[in-house]
Order: C-alpha cells, then structure tokens, then sequence
C-alpha cells in the first residue's frame, strides 16, 4: 500500500482520501482552514455527505488531517490535488489554488507523483509540466486523475465507479496511479494529459445537454398537451438514448455543471471555436429556473408583492448540503426582489442558505415554511417532502398551490386533496 497526500478537504478532497484510506493506503488531508481540520481531527466532518463520516471513523488509523506541510508531505509517494477550481466572471476556471498548491509542494529531491483531481481546463497538465521542469522538479511526476462523483452518493461513485480515467505523458505514470484503486471493481482507462481532462468536460457537458433538451421538451409538451414524464420514459426506452438525465425541472446546478459547461464554453472560445451548443444549454438552463416566477403569476396574479412563497428544499440536489448555483438562491432573489415573502426550510442547507443570503427566512420545519402561505414551490427533492402529510399542509396554506420544480410528486393525488399542482412539462 501506498502513502498519499490529498490537498483539500473539500467534497472532493474528502470523499478521496476517505476511500483511499478504506482501500487501506495510509493518507493524510491537508487543509489551509484550521478550524475545519481541528474539526476533522476531532471526528467531526465539515460537510454532509452520506457515509462520509462512518467510513472516516472506520479507516481513522490509517487517516489524518493537518494544515502541516511537513506532515502531510512527509514519505508521501503520490500528492493529490483536490482544491476547487470556480467559475471567474469571464466564465474560466480559477486556478489559483492549483498554483498556490505548486507553490507549496516539497522542496526535497524525493520521487513523487502529483496528481490532479480537481477539475482542470484542458492544457493545464502540459502548463503544470513546464512549470515543474522550471522548478527543477524532475523527480515529480504528472497525472491527471479527474474525479467523477455526485454529491449525496459521492462514496458509493468512488467504490463503484463507471470507470477510472488516468492520464500521464510519461511511460508507465498513470498505471502507477491506476494501482492506487485496486479493490476498485471498475474499468480503467489510462490515456494522455489532455485527453484526460477533456473527458471530464465532455462528460459533464452532456449531462447538462440532457437536462436542457428535456427541460426544452418539457416546455413544448406544455403548449401542446403532451406530458413530459410520459414522454421522457418512451425516449429512455431507446438504448441509443438511454433513461438518465431526462427528469424534467427548473434546470441544473452544483459545484460542477455550471462552472465545467462554462469552462469549456471559454476553452473552445479562447481557442477561436465558436461552442454554440452549449451557449444554448447555458440559457435554457437559466430560462427555466425563471419560468417558476410566471407560473406563480398566472395562479397569484400579476402582482406578487406581499404574497408568502414557501421553498421547500434549498440544496442544488437531495442528500447534501451544497448550494452552488442552487435553484433555490436565483428563486429566491428574484421572489423577493417581486416583492413576495419567501420563507425556505432544507433538511441539512439552511445554515448555507444563511451565509450567503443572510436576509433570507430559513424556518424550523416544512410545517412551518406552508404555514400561511400562498402558494409552494418544491425545489429540492428530499425524501421527507415526497413523504409530507400533504393533506395537513393543505389546512396550513392560504392557498393551496403547489409548483413541483422537479416532478417529485403525485400531481392527481394533490388535486385529489383540493391543492391546484403544476409540475414542469406536465399535464395540470
């Protein structure tokens, strides 16, 4: 077994360096957040991620965490980058943290090999390469080892991962990587630097492609009659097609589509390719988010001024508390810059709500999100509103109107109970 050094103990950092561990390396997460590593050594986990924290506490003799470089480097054979790499306002990725993390490698003649985890624009490891030779660094390696895992089942992707892509420039590199995931019942893939990162990009690209397609049939079905759940089951049929990513909603969001759909849009921009696909899955995808509002005033009126909005759900998807470029925050503003009382309740994201919209009302309960209200959206899928006593919450709201942003729940069993229920692409 091995000995890594996981830099970054983010969703991605973390996830890392607990399966490894569980794979039986000995690994040791560093991390520039004092308090957050003080929690971690404390068996606490900063993030909620399901499984997370008992496959941590079950590997704890082989895991540690530090903001030490000497101890996270100390005798490690591969470093991982796992730091974020976000969105700027041109739509590039920020790699900062990528250089700051070159920055601070060890300045030890020690063989090692860095490896990159963090979502990268292509051409990144050819530019980490020459910056490494001009260091002097000969004795580290590159890899690119990007990661593939949804929040909320973030441990089960890793362990059952569709397949494992590494790429090295340099001969027998990646397979060294590759070795690390033995016990890992998954195809592995080791190709080149570039086209490594690109199968990442690609990847996530036509994902949110999908999503925007069916959103976009979704909003046909609506003018025409058709019913975009039927629909969507009759294309999933196809085994050309296949049944994923076809959920209608009010679009995508996270830490990776949009920064990564963003991403390549500017790297074929900035290389003189106009990515016109993805311009119109980037708009679709903000257009739908919208189209909530004018469903709201065709059941409220015009005029939302004062009415009370309930958000059920807050986080960008169910089983986990990250709200990067949630639905819930462009619903939100836009509600209240209309003028509406917006109150919201997630399981586990309101303290994130908080922080980055401090004068949004997160309430204790779903009960106490309707109480009042004129009209609720479901945002978020979680278990705990698929499963609320919606008959009960029919006596707490002034009006009983349901949007279903995610085609979550029973529309006929809803109307049944005397709520007025519109999903997104379906039949009212």
């Amino acid at each position: 077994m091995s000995r890594l050094a996981v830099v970054g103990a983010g969703y991605v950092g973390l996830v890392t360096a607990a399966c490894m561990a569980h794979l039986g390396h000995e690994v040791v997460a560093l991390d520039v957040d004092k308090a957050k590593v003080e929690l971690l050594q404390a068996g606490g986990v900063p993030i909620y991620e399901p499984g997370l924290a008992e496959l941590i506490a079950g590997a704890r003799e082989r895991i540690d965490f530090t903001t030490d470089l000497n101890i996270a480097y100390a005798g490690a054979e591969f470093i991982f980058l796992c730091v974020d790499t976000p969105s700027t306002y041109s739509g590039d990725a920020d790699l900062s943290r990528i250089w700051r993390a070159l920055d601070r490698l060890p300045l030890d003649d020690a063989e090692r090999i860095l490896v990159t985890k963090s979502t990268v624009p292509v051409g990144t490891g050819a530019a980490v390469r020459i910056e490494l030779a001009q260091r002097g660094f000969t004795h580290i390696h590159y890899a690119s080892n990007p990661e593939f895992l949804r929040e909320g089942t973030a441990i089960y992707d890793f362990m059952n991962a569709d397949r494992v892509v590494v790429g090295s420039d340099e001969p027998g590199i990646a397979e060294r990587v590759a070795a690390l995931y033995r016990g890992v019942d998954a195809p592995m893939l080791t190709t080149d630097i570039a086209s490594a990162e690109m199968i990442k990009y690609a990847s996530n690209a036509f994902l949110a492609t999908k999503i925007s397609f069916i959103n976009e049939i979704a909003n046909v079905c609506e003018v025409t009659g058709a019913d975009v759940t039927v629909v969507a089951n009759g294309m999933g049929l196809d085994k050309r097609i296949g049944p994923h990513f076809l959920q209608a909603g009010i679009g995508y969001g996270g830490s990776c589509f949009p920064k990564d759909v963003s991403a390549l849009k500017q790297i074929a921009g900035n290389s003189g390719y106009h990515f016109q696909l993805l311009n119109a899955v980037i708009e679709v995808n903000e257009l739908q988010k919208r189209k909530v509002i004018g469903k709201l005033k065709h059941h409220l009126g015009q005029e939302l001024r004062g009415m009370k909005i309930a958000l059920l759900g807050l986080a960008f998807k169910p089983n986990t508390d990250d709200i990067r470029q949630a639905s819930s925050i462009v619903l939100a503003e836009r509600l209240m810059a209309e003028g509406a009382r917006v109150e919201g309740y997630d399981p586990v994201a309101m303290e994130n709500m908080q922080k980055l919209l401090p004068g949004f009302c997160c309430t204790a309960s779903a009960a106490s999100a309707l109480e009042g209200a004129d009209a609720c959206v479901l945002v978020t899928e979680w278990q705990e509103f698929l499963n609320l006593d919606w008959a009960a919450a029919h006596g707490l709201m002034a009006r009983p109107i349901v949007i279903d942003g995610r085609n979550a729940l029973d529309g006929a069993a809803l109307a049944a109970l005397g709520f007025t229920y519109e999903g997104v692409g379906r039949k009212p």
